[in-house]
Formats: structure tokens, sequence, C-alpha cells
């Protein structure tokens, strides 16, 4: 190596210590690699043997998992094969029984047949057995033809199934050609014969002359708008004129009923001997029928005030203190407990 050519080469060449020193970091060098080099062969043997010992735990793990998978598989496979064996016995089965009931009824028809021919004259023995032999031809011609028939008819089906298609598009298109042939052709759009010069004239005439009979009335926009005010300032007119009336009507029918109310009470008035204060108080002060119209007039405006719009209308020339023909009457009923008019 390095140190053998080192050695041989530059000993005694006049610089022995730097060489001794060269050699002994080449030396300590060396053998720290040959340790690092232990270190590392030890740490990837460990990780070898703990990778080792991590797939043999994994797989011993999973050995109960697999073992039953492969148990189950196995399970199912066998209960498979031993169904299909089975299935296999009980068709055999099937099929020896089918064949004895056929040998069974072979045999009953066989046994049938000679207790026939037992009873069977000797000398119509032969013509019986000819015509049985016909009856067994035909049943088997029978039956051939029949097989054979069925065969070509699967065979042609589908050129039968077009066969039919064609037909009854042959017959759609016949009886289409025919109803057009049928059908009436069209005629021409005329056009609508116009008025001669005397029918416009006579037309004319006819016209002017409704208009002479009945004018349209000519009025100017100005004329128009001084005969709306003139109407508007009458119906305020009107109005005003029926609310003052009627407010008048209304003050002196209080004003009975406040009379009809004072004679009530003084009819219904105790005696002298039987009179109490509370009943004096009722003639020395009028605060409690006061107070009891003041009440009704209250109630009755606040019932005017909640009224719908379209049971106000009319009412822009109504004066504030001035209460309707129902309220009025609502109002004059209480009042009247005992009174007349």
């Amino acid at each position: 190596g390095l140190k053998g050519l080192l050695n041989n080469q530059w000993t005694g060449k006049g610089f022995d210590r730097e060489l001794n020193q060269l050699l002994d970091m080449l030396y300590l060098e060396q053998s720290n690699g040959k340790g690092e080099m232990q270190k590392q062969h030890q740490a990837a043997c460990i990780i070898q043997a703990m990778w080792r010992g991590f797939q043999t735990r994994r797989r011993l793990k999973k050995l109960p998992q697999a073992v039953t998978a492969l148990q189950r598989s196995f399970r199912a496979k066998r209960e498979q094969e031993l169904q299909h064996l089975a299935k296999q016995k009980e068709d055999e089965a099937l099929k020896l029984q089918m064949q004895l009931q056929r040998q069974r009824a072979m045999r009953l028809f066989h046994e049938r047949q000679l207790a026939l021919l037992e009873r069977v004259h000797a000398s119509q023995v032969n013509k019986y057995m000819e015509e049985m032999e016909d009856k067994s031809a035909l049943t088997i011609q029978r039956f051939w033809r029949g097989y054979r028939a069925r065969r070509i008819f699967h065979q042609q089906k589908q050129s039968l199934k077009e066969y039919k298609a064609a037909v009854i598009i042959q017959r759609t298109a016949c009886k289409f050609l025919e109803k057009r042939r049928r059908r009436r052709p069209v005629s021409p759009w005329k056009e609508p014969k116009g008025l001669t010069d005397e029918q416009r004239l006579a037309l004319q005439q006819k016209v002017d002359d409704y208009i002479k009979l009945h004018p349209a009335s000519q009025m100017s926009e100005e004329m128009s708008k001084e005969l709306h005010m003139q109407a508007q300032e009458k119906l305020a007119q009107f109005l005003l004129r029926s609310r003052l009336d009627q407010r008048a009507a209304e003050r002196r029918e209080t004003l009975l009923a406040q009379v009809n109310t004072d004679v009530e009470l003084l009819m219904n008035a105790p005696g002298l001997a039987e009179t109490t204060e509370k009943d004096i108080s009722v003639f020395v002060s009028r605060s409690v029928p006061v107070a009891t119209k003041a009440r009704q007039s209250h109630n009755t405006m606040l019932k005017y005030t909640r009224w719908p719009w379209w049971k106000k209308l009319g009412d822009e020339f109504m004066e504030d203190d001035v209460i309707p023909d129902e309220a009025l009457n609502t109002e004059l009923e209480t009042l009247f407990i005992g009174g007349r008019k």
C-alpha cells in the first residue's frame, strides 16, 4: 500500500521526520477508518436484524388471518364441490327414475298388448300386427314432420318478420297514395271583388247623411274646465248646506233628548219623605249626565275614526265636530234611557 511505498522509496532522503509524521497520520486515519467501518458494519447488522425481526413478527401476526382465510376458502370450495356432487347424484337419480318409469311404462304397454293378443283369434293376429305397424308408422311420421316444420320455422323466423314488415309498409303506402288521389285539388285563391264608382258614391252619401243627422258636440278645453269648476262649486255648496242642516237637526234632537231625560227624572223622582242626598245631587248638579254624554261622544268619535276609507267618501266638506247619522243615532239611543222623542 501507500505506507510500504513511502518506507521503501523515501526513507533516508533527508526528511525522515516529516515522513514519519505523515506515516503516523496515515496510520491513525487508517485505524480510524477501520473503526468507523466496523461501527457502520455493526449498525447495518443491527438494522438488518431489527428489520428481519419486524418482518418475521408481522408475518407471524398475519399468519392466523391467512390460515383463517385459507380454511374459509377451502371449506367454501369443499362445500361447492359437495353441492355439485349432490346435484350430480340428484340428476343421475332423476334420470334413473325417469328411465325406470319409461321401462315400466313399456313393460305395461307390452303386457297389455300381449293380453289383447291372447284374446285375438289366431287367424287375426297378422292383421292386427299390420294395423299396429301402420299406426306406429303414422305416429312416427307425424312427430317427424312436426319437428321438421318447427326447425324450418325457427330457421326462417327472421325472414318471415322481414316479409311481414314489408307487407305492412306496402299496404300503408298504398292506402296513403289512394287517399292522396281521392283528395280534391285545392282551388286557387281568388281576390275579393272591388267596389264600383257608383257603390263608392252611394256609401259616401250615406256617411255624410249620418254625420248631418248626428252632429258631434264640440267644446273647447277652457269651456270644459269652467263647466267642471262650476259643478264642483255647486256640489260643495250642496254638501255644506246639507251638513249644516243635519247639524242643526242633530242639535234639536239632542235638546229634545235632554228635555225628555229631565222630564223622566222629574217624573220618576221619589217623594220628599224618601229623598236622599244622592237624589238631591242628581237634580242640583248636572255633572252625571254631562259626563255620560261626553263618554258616549268620545266612544262614538273613536269608532268613526276607525272606519275604513271607503265609508268616509264624500266627507271632504265635513266639519270636524260633525258626527255621522249612524253614530248620532247610536249616541241618542244610548242617551234615551227613559225619555221619549
